[in-house]
């Protein structure tokens, strides 16, 4: 009888843990799924989209999606997404991701509480570098500005081609650059520990980029590659 009841809060254990685990882990998912989503309907409308040219000399992405209901909040304060970086110290395809956090600054567009998605374009090693901290400040420990936006904008000025990092807001269906200077970028590792169902480090997955894609960050990945493959990365 003892048996029988020790087995018995064994088994609701077992349960109960794997309902919390799979229940946590679906939030990572739908941060995953909205940053796909986010990516394809910004890249839809290539007049009004990140340019590719810049797209494919990114060594990393980073999205931070923003929901109404049930999600994420960012009102300039505070933000969850992901950043996937490419492989072979940023000229490879795109590795594992890992999740982030955003706090402080201001996006600027943030109008009636409406939701702002918010992209970043780390553009080189440096930029993967400040991504292995805990946190770092965006327009302090890297370089960041408002990246221009449309099939025909230019990418070569100076103030593109120096900046570590290039953002940009969507909000009310308004896509623009914007200014993040003051917004500090760190780490999600809870997030990270559910996604991959261990503690991993950011450098195994931002740089070495030596963990698999679990199978919910697919979409993400593939969308990715779907608008900059590997084989049309450019290193200069």
């Amino acid at each position: 009888m003892r048996t029988s009841i020790i087995f018995f809060l064994i088994f609701v254990w077992l349960t109960s843990w794997e309902a919390s685990t799979g229940q946590a882990q679906s939030k990572e998912a739908n941060r995953l799924n909205s940053s796909a989503t986010i990516l394809n309907e910004i890249m839809a409308t290539p007049d009004k989209s990140i340019p590719i040219d810049l797209l494919t000399k990114s060594a990393c992405v980073a999205v931070i999606p923003s929901m109404k209901k049930g999600g994420f909040i960012f009102g300039g304060r505070y933000g969850r997404g992901v950043v996937s970086c490419r492989k072979n110290s940023g000229t490879g395809e795109w590795g594992p991701p890992s999740m982030i956090k955003l706090t402080g600054g201001s996006v600027g567009l943030l109008a009636g509480g409406a939701a702002v998605d918010v992209v970043m374009l780390i553009m080189d090693l440096d930029g993967i570098n400040s991504l292995i901290k805990n946190q770092f400040t965006l327009g302090g420990d890297a370089s960041v500005a408002a990246g221009p936006v449309g099939r025909e904008s230019s990418a070569d000025t100076d103030v593109y081609l120096k900046a570590k990092i290039l953002s940009y807001s969507r909000s009310q269906g308004v896509f623009a650059g914007v200014e993040l200077n003051g917004a500090v970028l760190k780490q999600d590792r809870d997030a990270n520990q559910r996604l991959y169902g261990k503690i991993v480090g950011e450098k195994d997955l931002v740089f070495d980029a030596t963990e698999p894609v679990p199978k919910i960050a697919q979409e993400f990945i593939q969308t990715l590659n779907k608008y900059s493959p590997a084989r049309y990365r450019k290193t200069s």
